[in-house]
C-alpha cells in the first residue's frame, strides 16, 4: 500500500464507487492511483535500498558492541583513576595528537573514551583512545566519526545507508526516497481506505479468503495500514539530513526560531568544540577533574562529553550526552582559571520544536528509547521491504503483456473539477519547491504519463 505500485488496485472489482463516498474522493482515486503507480515503480528501488541498508544500520548498535567489546569495556572495579591521569595515558600513548573531549563511562564495566584530533584524519573523525578507568591500561584506539561517536563498522554502515559510499552525488538516493516515502505512504492510504471491501475488519487485517491479486493487495494494504505511521516518520526526519530539502528545512526552522539553542557563553562562539577543541598549554587550568566536579554541582551526571577550551580564555564545556528517554542533554560551560560554571543551558528550557527535533532525530537513528527503538526500526525495515515486494508481485502478476487487467485511468483523462485541481496543482508547485527531487520527479512522471497517453491515442 505505502512503498510500491497499487497495480494490484487493477483487480479491483468495476462496481460504482460508494454512495457514501464523497465526490472528491471519487473524482481524486484516479490521480492517487496513477502516481502511487509511478512513485511504485519507478522509486521504490531506491525505498527498497535504503530499507536494505536502514536495516542493517538498525543492528549496527549490537554489532558495535560485538566487535569492538574489547574497547569498549573492563573488568570493573571499586575505584576509578583521576580523569586527568586517564587522559595523560592517553596522550602518552599518542603523543602526536591532540586532546579534544572526553567521554566518562557510562556505566560500570565501560572505558573511558578520549578523543583527540590527529593528523591525517577523514572530516568529522577524531582518534578515540579507550583507557580502563581503574587500572589506566590503554584498552584500544579507534576511529570515532560524528557528535554520535559511531565507531568504524557502525559508521562504515552509517555511510552506506546514507549516501551509498558514494559522497555527496550518493545523498540524492536518500534524498529522493525520503522525498517520496510520505508521498506513497498517503497516496496508500487513501486507496487502502477508500477501497470497497466485504468486511471492515479486513481493513485492518488480511482477507485470507480472497485469492490471487486480491490476497496479495489485502496483505498489501493492511500492512501498509500498521506501518504508515512509521513510515511518515522516517520520511519527515531522513529530510532533515539530505542536502536540498535538508537546506530549506534548517531555512524554515531558523525562520521560525525551532533552531536548538546554544549555551551562551563570553569570549566565543561554542558550538564546534566537538570537531575544533583543544587544549592550550601555559594557560591557567584547574583540570578536567575539577571541571567534572563543578559541573556535578550543577546536577550534571554521566554519561558526560567534556569538551577542551578552543582557544584561550574560553571555557571547558561539560555535556550530558544520555539521548534515551528521559532524555539527559544539560549543559555548563567552566572557567578553566577559576573552575566556576559561567554559563548553563537546560534541556527543559530548549523550545517545544527543537526538543522535538532532537527526539525525532535520535529516533531515526535507534537511540531514544535503545534496545527497543533499534527493533522497532527494524520491524519497518522489514516491513517497507514486504510491501516493496507484494506490490511488485502484483504489478508482474497483472502486467499489460499478460494481456488482463483493468489498465490504470491516465492522470489526463481523470474528470476533476478545477475547483479541486488549481489546490492540488499549487500544493504541488509547493511541495516541488520545498522538496526539489520531489518536485524534478514529479513533473518528469507527468511527461512520461502525458507521452504514454498520446502514444496510446494515435496507436
Amino acid at each position: 500500500m505505502t512503498s510500491t505500485t497499487d497495480v494490484g488496485s487493477a483487480a479491483e472489482p468495476t462496481r460504482p464507487p460508494s454512495p457514501r463516498r464523497t465526490t472528491a474522493c471519487t473524482a481524486l482515486r484516479p490521480l492517487v492511483l496513477r502516481l502511487h503507480f509511478y512513485a511504485g515503480i519507478l522509486i521504490a528501488p531506491f525505498l527498497l535500498v535504503a530499507a536494505c541498508t536502514g536495516l542493517l544500520y538498525a543492528t549496527s548498535f549490537q554489532l558495535e558492541q560485538i566487535v569492538y567489546q574489547h574497547e569498549l569495556t573492563a573488568p570493573a572495579g571499586r575505584a576509578s583513576l583521576p580523569l586527568s591521569e586517564q587522559v595523560a595515558t592517553a596522550h602518552a600513548a599518542h603523543p602526536q595528537g591532540t586532546v579534544t573531549a572526553l567521554r566518562t563511562a557510562a556505566e560500570p564495566g565501560q572505558t573511558t573514551r578520549v578523543l583527540m584530533n590527529q593528523p591525517g584524519l577523514a572530516e568529522s573523525t577524531q582518534l578515540a583512545v579507550f583507557i580502563d578507568p581503574h587500572t589506566g591500561q590503554v584498552r584500544g584506539t579507534l576511529e570515532s566519526y560524528g557528535s554520535s561517536g559511531a565507531l568504524p563498522v557502525r559508521a562504515w554502515i552509517s555511510t552506506l545507508h546514507r549516501q551509498l559510499h558514494l559522497g555527496e552525488p550518493g545523498r540524492i538516493y536518500s534524498e529522493l526516497a525520503a522525498s517520496w516515502l510520505w508521498v506513497v505512504a498517503l497516496g496508500g492510504l487513501i486507496l487502502w481506505i477508500t477501497r470497497r471491501r466485504r468486511s471492515r475488519r479486513h481493513l485492518l487485517v488480511p482477507d485470507r479468503a480472497a485469492s490471487g491479486p486480491r490476497r496479495t493487495l489485502s496483505w498489501h494494504g493492511s500492512l501498509g495500514l500498521w506501518a504508515v505511521l512509521g513510515l511518515l516518520f522516517l520520511s519527515a526526519t531522513g529530510l532533515t539530513w539530505s542536502k536540498y530539502a535538508g537546506e530549506n528545512v534548517d531555512e524554515l526552522r531558523a525562520a521560525l526560531n525551532w533552531t536548538t539553542p546554544s549555551i551562551n557563553v563570553s569570549g566565543g562562539d561554542h558550538a564546534g568544540h566537538t570537531a575544533s577543541g583543544a587544549h592550550h598549554a601555559g594557560a591557567a587550568d584547574v583540570g578536567v577533574d575539577r571541571v567534572v566536579q563543578a559541573a556535578a554541582g550543577k546536577g550534571l551526571s554521566g554519561p558526560l562529553e567534556i569538551v577542551w577550551p578552543a582557544g584561550p580564555g574560553e571555557p571547558y564545556l561539560v555535556k550530558e550526552i544520555d539521548k534515551t528517554a528521559p532524555t539527559r542533554l544539560d549543559q555548563v560551560a567552566v572557567d578553566p582559571a577559576t573552575g566556576q560554571v559561567t554559563a548553563e543551558l537546560r534541556f527543559a528550557d530548549y523550545p517545544v520544536a527543537a526538543k522535538l527535533a532532537r527526539w525525532g532525530i535520535d529516533g531515526h537513528m535507534g537511540l531514544l528509547f535503545g534496545l527497543a527503538n533499534q527493533i522497532l526500526l527494524a520491524a519497518l525495515a522489514i516491513g517497507l521491504i514486504t510491501l516493496i515486494v507484494l506490490g511488485y508481485r502484483m504489478w508482474w502478476r497483472r502486467r499489460p503483456t499478460r494481456g488482463f487487467g483493468k489498465p490504470y485511468p491516465r492522470t489526463a483523462d481523470s474528470q476533476v473539477h478545477w475547483a479541486l485541481l488549481a489546490p492540488l496543482g499549487l500544493l504541488a508547485v509547493v511541495v516541488g519547491i520545498f522538496l526539489p527531487l520531489t518536485g524534478i520527479s514529479l513533473a518528469a512522471f507527468l511527461v512520461v504519463d502525458a507521452v504514454l497517453g498520446l502514444r496510446s491515442r494515435t496507436g
